[in-house]
């Protein structure tokens, strides 16, 4: 090697690789690029920079026939094809296929961070990485997509952006096959072929799959929230959700649905989306072979065979299964509503619900049955809607063994089987098992009516007399009985052929057909008479008593006999008065047959 550096002293066989050489030591870059004027020290790396603006890929594999840009990244990519791990670590013997990816493992070995960040002092382990990290303080986005002008940070951002716009998954599983667009998503995907977690707890002793997982599990034993939104400051504790959490300072859905063309903020939400259109569900539970859509869906459902609930409230240590219902509950402790309706300006505890109440304006109802073409506002209602043209019965009791087709059924119905009465009442301290009762209960303290017919301008109490009210409006009868094949207004008809029972009186313990007829009778077993006269005082044990009984102070008449206009203050009167248009004779004596007598039974 005749050329020799007289600054360094190394040794070249070729004037012109010395000549590069010098560069190194002057900092000279005498090749400029004509599109975008960065400068090169040598030729080769120019022409190589070159191929960004132009797109071309002169080097292509022979197997997979996959193009690159340079000869560099060709002989890299040539190692997938084979199992060659040809750079081993000469302290843990760890062996990889690239030498980059030995030089960046051999960091771990040392404590050594020697690129440190003039601005926040922050230091790394390697150089790639502070480069990265200088573009916190700097802002800079120098890579920019061709298709959409979104702009990244980081090369490899850029690169797994690309592939939303393709169909490319060259990243296979060589167990199953199925293909992903990006290397950590196979490895992610590849733990579910093995038992193995390594990652655990020394806190708790909870062992974890995968590392990401781990790192924000050990944020439940800490309060650090890392990530701060730029616009509000608002804290996080994942980088995930500061990622969602930024999505709502703009209006941009960049991610659309190719076949209904509904357009998404996230790509998670386009992904989740899709498979309605297509049914997949990927997630399969490995205890009872269920599947679902989503892997959130997978592993709440896992839950059901461990009664595992590791979110516990601070403040009444109530437990929870999922990190989001401790956040909702805590709501309750607090009092906060941070979703604000931006036309009525009425708050919310949860997003979800913002999301809801926002289809009031708008009639929005975009989740159709495709048996009956019914539409919903929520998915949720769409899917327990399913259900009535199915037998399906997935939820069933451990005491006695009923089975329910919606989880908020069993839910309800494990409370006949305890005392349990959670909710209760802040004005007369009267305790409820749901918190619908307790809601409707409350309304008898302020005798507020928000439920409004826009028909006829009557207001109700509760929601559900304003939906059968409502039905005397449409003359609509959506209940078909199918053993009678005929049509009603309410669902209990049902009971009629099955002579079901289901609510039981717990003192005489006679049962009943509705919850309402269960609820009036228990009133028999009291002296109480909730139900009092604003005008004379006189009280009832049932609110329909005191109904009829309001009558005596007007005049009003409301019901009106069709044939001959004759009113009547009472249903009940009405109904017997039209018995005399139509001869009808419903009541027989079983003593003597003498129909002409009138009060002949004694």
């Amino acid at each position: 090697k005749p050329y020799k550096c007289n600054s360094c002293e190394k040794s070249f066989k070729q004037a012109s690789n010395l000549k590069n050489h010098y560069r190194i030591h002057t900092e000279e870059k005498p090749f400029k690029c004509n599109v975008c004027e960065k400068s090169f020290k040598q030729a080769g790396h120019l022409k190589a920079h070159q191929r960004i603006h132009t797109e071309e890929k002169p080097f292509t594999c022979d197997v997979c026939e996959k193009s690159f840009k340079q000869a560099s990244y060709l002989k890299i990519h040539k190692v997938i094809h084979t199992d060659a791990k040809p750079y081993k670590c000469t302290v843990c013997e760890k062996s990889f296929k690239q030498a980059s990816n030995l030089k960046t493992h051999k960091v771990i070995h040392t404590e050594a961070k020697p690129y440190k960040c003039t601005v926040c002092e922050k230091s790394f382990k390697h150089a790639s990485h502070f480069k990265e990290h200088k573009r916190i303080h700097t802002d800079e986005k120098p890579y920019k997509c061709t298709v959409c002008e979104k702009s990244f940070k980081h090369a490899g951002h850029f690169k797994e952006h690309k592939r939303i716009h393709s169909e490319e998954k060259p990243y296979k599983c060589n167990v199953c096959e199925k293909s992903f667009k990006q290397a950590s998503t196979l490895k992610t995907h590849k733990v579910i072929h093995t038992e193995a977690k390594p990652y655990k707890c020394t806190v708790c002793e909870k062992s974890f799959k995968h590392a990401g997982h781990f790192k924000e599990h050990k944020r439940i034993h800490t309060e650090a929230k890392p990530y701060k939104c730029t616009v509000c400051e608002k804290l996080f504790k994942k980088a995930s959700a500061l990622k969602k959490h930024e999505v709502s300072h703009t209006e941009a859905k960049p991610y659309k649905c190719t076949v209904c063309e509904k357009s998404f903020k996230k790509t998670d939400h386009l992904k989740s989306h899709h498979r309605i259109h297509t049914d997949e569900k990927p997630y399969q539970c490995n205890v009872c072979e269920k599947s679902f859509k989503q892997a959130g869906h997978l592993k709440f459902h896992q839950m059901i065979h461990t009664e595992e609930k590791p979110y516990t409230c601070g403040v009444c240590e109530k437990s929870f299964k999922q990190a989001n219902d401790l956040k909702r509950h805590l709501m309750i402790h607090t009092g906060e509503k941070p979703y604000q309706c931006n036309v009525c300006e009425k708050s919310f505890k949860r997003a979800n619900d913002l999301k809801i109440h926002l289809m009031i304006h708008t009639g929005e109802k975009p989740y159709q049955c495709n048996v009956c073409e019914k539409s919903f506002k929520r998915a949720d209602d769409l899917k327990r809607h399913h259900r009535i043209h199915t037998e399906d019965k997935l939820y069933q009791c451990n005491v006695c063994e009923k089975s329910f087709k919606q989880a908020g059924d069993l839910k309800r119905h494990r409370r006949i089987h305890t005392e349990d009465k959670l909710y209760q009442c802040s004005v007369c301290e009267k305790s409820f098992k749901e918190a619908r009762y307790l809601k409707s209960h409350q309304i008898i303290h302020t005798g507020a009516k928000p439920y409004k017919c826009n028909v006829c301008e009557k207001s109700f109490k509760e929601s559900g007399n304003l939906k059968v009210h409502q039905l005397i409006h449409t003359r609509a009868k959506p209940y078909k009985c199918n053993v009678c094949e005929k049509s009603f207004k309410q669902s209990e008809h049902k009971r009629i052929h099955t002579e079901e029972k289901p609510y039981k009186c717990n003192v005489c313990e006679k049962s009943f057909k509705q919850a309402s007829t269960l609820k009036k009778h228990k009133v028999i077993h009291t002296e109480a008479k909730p139900y009092k006269c604003t005008v004379c005082e006189k009280s009832f044990k049932h609110a329909s008593d005191l109904k009829i009984h309001h009558v005596i102070h007007t005049e009003a008449k409301p019901y009106k006999c069709t044939v001959c206009e004759k009113s009547f203050k009472h249903a009940s009167a009405l109904k017997v008065h039209q018995m005399i248009h139509t001869e009808e004779k419903p009541y027989q004596c079983n003593v003597e047959r003498q129909p002409r007598v009138y009060h002949h039974y004694v």
